[in-house]
């Protein structure tokens, strides 16, 4: 069974807008944290954007902040990415994680601190002309 399920990757041209996805299964909508990770090909994995469940707590990478931005629809288990103003540097697979440690903040969901139970399997976003 699918836990985490990303979509909405594809091919966009530098300065376009792109939403990514993420789907909840029933075994994960539990989550107490949530967040969107990248890597590109040689580079470390990057947390791009998380989100806690206390309302306001999220995170955006220095690389992403003001033209990132993530949300939540809980009536559909589902987190979003909507990124704008797309770079080439913006280039990887993204994936989507989630953790159900205790109180956890956002910033540290993406800053690698907390153990990840749930990973999707990355949907590819190519920035190019």
């Amino acid at each position: 069974q699918e836990q985490l399920v990303e979509s909405g990757g594809g091919l966009v041209q530098p300065g376009g807008s792109l939403r990514l996805s993420c789907a909840a299964s029933e075994v994960t909508s539990d989550y107490s944290a949530i967040g969107w990770f990248r890597r590109a090909p040689g580079k470390e994995r990057e947390g791009v954007s998380c989100m806690s469940n206390s309302e306001g707590d999220t995170y955006y990478s220095d690389s992403v902040k003001g033209r990132f931005t993530i949300s939540r629809d809980n009536s559909k288990n589902t987190v979003y990415l909507h990124m704008n103003s797309l770079k080439p540097e913006d280039t990887a697979v993204y994936y989507c994680a989630a953790t159900r440690t205790s109180s956890p903040y956002a910033l540290y969901l993406c800053l690698n601190y907390y153990g990840i139970e749930y990973w999707g399997k990355g949907t590819p976003v190519n920035v190019a002309s």
